[in-house]
């Protein structure tokens, strides 16, 4: 019996970053002499075993088939014909098909080092087919370490899209695939990745609806939507590693998708459009609530705050009481942080300085300062008191917007 730290404990200290867990991979054991040494298995037919003392995992050498039926079948180490090699095989990418044995040897039989030097992502074998969730792997890869994709391994992934492999895929597994994505340094190549083998229009088809159409070229010289969207992802990336606010910034302009051929390139009312397409967008993904609410906020009122200067007082606070941000420093930093990325999210204007921004939380900060318990005692009912809190908290606005006039 030998085991090997495998997969991605290799690879991350290749790289020279933090190892958060480590897998390994047990070659001439069975399953039977790995619950009499004390290893806990996991499920009944995943050759899998947990170390009770240390809580790694223990996986035996393997290698898997698709059925008919669609699930997959594992040929055990308990076979003298499978190897580490054989196992390593198996695996989705070179760089995560890496071994280390116990005295620090690397085993590589499939290059993978030499793809980590160059920054290439690589699939080992055919096998990669028999699972669509690899393509939403690759693509996370690309986003988590800005590698690019072999030409090679992008033909294989086109072809699992033309061939319906990522239709299988289940929602829960693609949110899964994409929050983890959102938490990279560069989530806006997840997004591309997807895009350049087909697999965005299959998971995210609003989101890929977006890419070819136009914008008015002053105030977006990028011009194609989809294009601005994915700038304004690595913008929300740059500014916050808040996974919410990057997801908002995803799908902020989705009614953009359907705005009628006839008025483009403007968009008008395209916030309100877009309402629908992220709560749907959001229920087939199985999106955590406070993702979709946040976005939801963003989506309506991203244009809001581009006019912060020129609204009325009583929009302001309108608007604060509307996407729960009166009272919530948190989320009113949220909704400020995904509208910088938003206008930033241009070409030439991912510098620009968007006091807009700075402006919103004043009003937030400002509305949330009045003293509703003392005017409270003032008045005997409850329309009274809300009555003279607002018109409080509309003077405090007012008092700000003052203060703080617009700088053009």
């Amino acid at each position: 019996m030998k085991t090997y730290l495998v997969g991605g404990a290799v690879r991350d200290r290749l790289l020279d970053l933090p190892i958060l867990d480590r897998d390994w991979v047990v070659v001439g054991a069975t399953p039977d002499h790995m619950v009499s040494l004390g290893y806990e298995p996991v499920g009944k037919d995943f050759p899998v075993f947990i170390n009770k003392k240390t809580g790694e995992e223990y996986a035996l050498a393997r290698t898997e088939r698709k059925t008919a039926k669609g699930y997959q079948g594992f040929a055990f180490s308990t076979s003298p014909n499978i190897s580490l090699e054989d196992d390593l095989e198996r695996r989705d990418l070179t760089i995560n098909a890496i071994a280390e044995d116990d005295d620090g040897n690397l085993i590589d039989p499939f290059g993978g080092q030499a793809d980590l030097k160059s920054g290439v992502l690589r699939h080992v074998s055919d096998a990669f087919i028999e699972d669509p969730v690899r393509i939403l792997r690759a693509a996370r890869f690309a986003a988590r370490f800005h590698f690019k994709i072999a030409p090679e391994t992008q033909d294989l992934m086109k072809s699992m899209v033309a061939a319906g492999e990522v239709d299988a895929l289940v929602p829960e597994r693609v949110w899964a695939e994409t929050l983890k994505a959102l938490k990279t340094e560069s989530p806006h190549l997840f997004f591309k990745v997807l895009r350049d083998c087909g697999a965005l229009a299959r998971v995210m088809p609003e989101v890929d609806a977006l890419f070819g159409v136009p914008q008015t070229a002053s105030y977006h010289p990028e011009i194609d939507t989809g294009i601005h969207t994915l700038m304004v992802v690595e913008q929300a990336a740059k500014l916050t590693q808040d996974p919410m606010v990057r997801f908002a910034a995803l799908v902020h302009d989705l009614g953009k998708g359907v705005t009628p051929e006839d008025i483009l390139p403007s968009h008008r009312g395209h916030e309100q459009a877009g309402l629908p397409l992220i709560r749907e967008f959001s229920e087939r993904l199985r999106v955590p609530k406070k993702y979709l609410s946040l976005a939801l906020a963003v989506g309506e009122y991203h244009l809001h705050m581009h006019k912060m200067y020129e609204l009325k007082a009583s929009t302001v606070l309108t608007m604060l009481e509307k996407t729960r941000s009166l009272m919530d420093d948190d989320r009113t930093e949220q909704i400020a942080t995904a509208c910088v990325a938003d206008a930033r999210g241009r070409t030439g204007f991912e510098d620009r300085d968007y006091s807009q921004a700075k402006m919103y939380i004043r009003f937030q900060q400002a509305a949330k300062s009045v003293d509703a318990g003392a005017i409270a005692k003032k008045y005997s009912s409850g329309d009274q008191i809300q009555a003279a809190i607002r018109v409080e908290r509309l003077n405090a606005i007012k008092a700000v917007k003052a203060k703080y006039p617009s700088p053009s």
